[in-house]
């Protein structure tokens, strides 16, 4: 039986610790979307920036995809993107445990996916942990607000600006604060 990589140990949950013999290829792979990054970021041309995008996620962005540089990756191959998804100013995408962005998803400047993160435990901070991040159609997150690791955005749901999301939402809401909670029906 083939044993799984690092990044397909990481895409279904499973905790790497720093000692993990293959942790150093988080940083090497890291290193090498930080590249296309660089290019990417340095373009104003829509269609190369999709391109960029392409050879990131290893997958084809469609051409109604709108993203404003500049847009931070760590890695790349676990963002699934889908139609007419636009993507504003400065958005950060930590994707080892997978985000997938699904048809309409609107993202204003500054929202950031973290589909991982730390245990409190000093002992076991170094360790990587990590939970896929899922918005569903028509979802709008507003500035600087914060998805955190394992949260599913219902359809048509809106997280309020500045908002830190650490628990799924349901569909047709909008959600607002720290933690974020609804704050009403749509």
């Amino acid at each position: 039986m083939e044993s799984k990589t690092v990044f397909q140990r990481l895409v279904h949950g499973e905790a790497i610790s720093p000692n993990d013999p293959d942790a150093p290829k988080l940083r090497e792979a890291s290193y090498k979307t930080k590249e296309l990054l660089l290019q990417m970021n340095n373009t104003s041309d829509p269609a190369e920036i999709r391109k960029f995008l392409s050879r990131i996620t290893s997958s084809e962005i469609d051409e109604s995809v709108t993203v404003f540089t500049p847009l931070y990756i760590n890695y790349g191959k676990n963002i699934k993107i889908g139609k007419n998804v636009f993507i504003n100013f400065d958005c950060t995408f930590l994707d080892l445990g997978g985000i997938i962005l699904e048809d309409n998803v609107m993202l204003a400047p500054k929202v950031c996916l973290l589909s991982e993160a730390h245990p409190i435990s000093p002992k076991e901070r170094l360790t990587l942990t990590s939970g896929k991040i899922h918005l569903k159609k028509n979802v709008w997150i507003g500035a600087n607000a914060t998805i955190l690791q394992g949260v599913t955005i219902g359809e048509n749901s809106v997280v309020a600006a500045g908002s830190v999301v650490s628990k799924d939402v349901p569909n047709n809401v909008v959600v607002g604060g720290i933690p974020a909670k609804v704050i009403k029906e749509i």
